[in-house]
């Protein structure tokens, strides 16, 4: 089965959470991009290498054979999460990023998204 644009369809392409993060790592790209480039190897970089750590995890973990394995790396995929925020805040706090109220949003979303996803993959494992 083919999807638009990508080739094969692998299995963490349908995850919401993984499209929703793949989302935000656009946004940090495209608001990191006017950061000073005396911080391209700072917070700029850092703040890139967490946004993309979120959906890599997801899509790694989903190409693992078991359930423990996933939620260890969405385990991982929000430890990111947090990472992002955090830097988002101090970049606010800094003056790079003006209106980081849409990255924070996302943020939230994909906080959500990816504890539901955690929360479904533990009850299965209970049963």
């Amino acid at each position: 089965m083919r999807s638009k644009g990508l080739g094969v369809k692998r299995a963490h392409h349908g995850l919401k959470s993984w499209q929703e993060a793949m989302e935000l790592v656009k946004m940090i790209y495209k608001n990191s991009s006017s950061f000073l480039e005396e911080d391209n190897y700072g917070l700029k970089s850092q703040i890139r290498r967490a946004a993309i750590s979120i959906p890599s995890n997801m899509a790694e973990g989903a190409a693992r054979n078991g359930s423990k394995e996933f939620l260890q790396y969405l385990s991982i995929s929000c430890g990111s999460l947090s990472e992002v925020e955090t830097q988002t805040l101090i970049a606010k706090d800094l003056g790079y990023i003006k209106n980081p109220e849409q990255i924070l949003e996302q943020i939230d979303k994909s906080f959500g998204l990816l504890g539901g996803l955690i929360n479904s993959h533990r009850e299965r494992n209970k049963k």
